[in-house]
C-alpha cells in the first residue's frame, strides 16, 4: 500500500538485484548487531507496560533505537506526551544531516518517492556503511538492500523481545546492553584501518569528550551534552581539513 501510494517501482534488474544482494550482504554486522539490541527494547517495553502491539508498532514506524529506549524511560517516569515528542525529535535531528548527505550520493535520476523509501531506512549504522561506498554515486538498490536487512532485523528482534523475552535468563538480558557499542567499534575499527582521516576524527572525538568532562564548566551539564558537542565539533574540523573530492575520502 505505502509503496503503490508513493509510487515506487521496486522491479529490479539483475544488476540491481546484485546490488540489492551486495547491501544485504553489508548489513549482516548490523543485523547481527541490532537482534540482541532490539530484544532487549522489547523486553523494558514489555516491562514499563505498553501493549504488545505497539511496542511493535513503535519499531515498525518510529524504527529509531535511541528514540525508542529514551521514549520507554520516559513513559517509565510519567512524562507528558509532549516532552516526550520534542525530546525525540531533537534527538533525531540527526537524521536530517544522514539522509541529506546520502541524497547527495545519490545518483540524479532516483526519483523522489525513492529518495523518501530510502531515507526512512537510514540509521547511524547504515549511514555509516553506506558513507564509506568507494563508488562515486550510491546505487538505491544497495542502500535497499542495506537497509532492508537491518529494518526487518530490528522489527522482528522487537516481537521476539515482546512474545519471548520472559524465558531468556536475567543474566543475559542485563548483558545484551553492550551490542549496542560493540556493534559501534565494529563499524568503526575497519573504517579507521582504511582511512585516516576516519581514524584522526575518532581520536579526536575521543579527545574533546575527554577534555569536556575534566573542564569546570561542565560540572552542571550531564555527560550527553559532551558527546553532543564532541561529536559535531570533531565532524566539523573533519570536514574542514579533509574534505572530500569526488566524494570519496582522500
Amino acid at each position: 500500500m505505502i509503496l503503490k501510494f508513493l509510487e515506487v517501482n521496486v522491479s529490479l534488474s539483475k544488476s540491481s538485484r546484485q546490488h540489492f544482494t551486495q547491501g544485504c550482504q553489508a548489513a549482516l554486522p548490523i543485523a547481527i548487531g541490532y537482534l540482541p539490541i532490539a530484544i532487549t527494547f522489547g523486553i523494558l517495553a514489555k516491562a514499563v507496560g505498553i501493549d504488545p502491539a505497539l511496542i511493535c508498532l513503535m519499531s515498525l514506524v518510529i524504527y529509531a533505537g535511541a528514540s525508542q529506549f529514551i521514549a520507554i524511560n520516559l513513559l517509565a517516569l510519567g512524562t507528558g506526551s509532549s516532552e516526550i515528542i520534542l525530546t525525540t525529535f531533537i534527538l533525531n535531528l540527526r537524521h536530517f544531516l544522514m539522509s541529506a548527505t546520502l541524497s547527495q550520493k545519490l545518483d540524479k535520476t532516483v526519483t523522489s518517492p525513492w529518495r523518501a523509501l530510502l531515507a526512512f531506512g537510514i540509521t547511524d549504522e547504515t549511514f555509516s556503511v553506506a558513507s564509506f561506498q568507494k563508488e562515486l554515486s550510491l546505487d538505491k538498490a544497495f542502500l535497499l538492500g542495506l537497509n532492508t536487512l537491518s529494518y526487518l532485523a530490528w522489527s522482528s528482534g522487537t516481537a521476539l523481545g515482546v512474545f519471548f523475552g520472559a524465558i531468556i535468563p536475567d543474566i543475559l538480558q542485563n548483558s545484551m546492553g553492550i551490542a549496542l557499542y560493540a556493534m559501534f567499534i565494529g563499524l568503526l575499527i575497519p573504517q579507521m584501518k582504511k582511512y585516516r582521516p576516519a581514524l584522526i576524527v575518532a581520536l579526536l572525538a575521543m579527545g574533546l569528550n575527554t577534555l569536556y568532562t575534566i573542564l569546570p564548566f561542565s560540572a552542571g551539564l550531564s555527560s550527553g551534552w559532551g558527546i553532543i558537542i564532541s561529536t559535531i565539533a570533531s565532524a566539523a574540523l573533519g570536514a574542514m581539513f579533509y574534505a572530500k573530492e569526488s566524494n570519496q575520502w582522500t
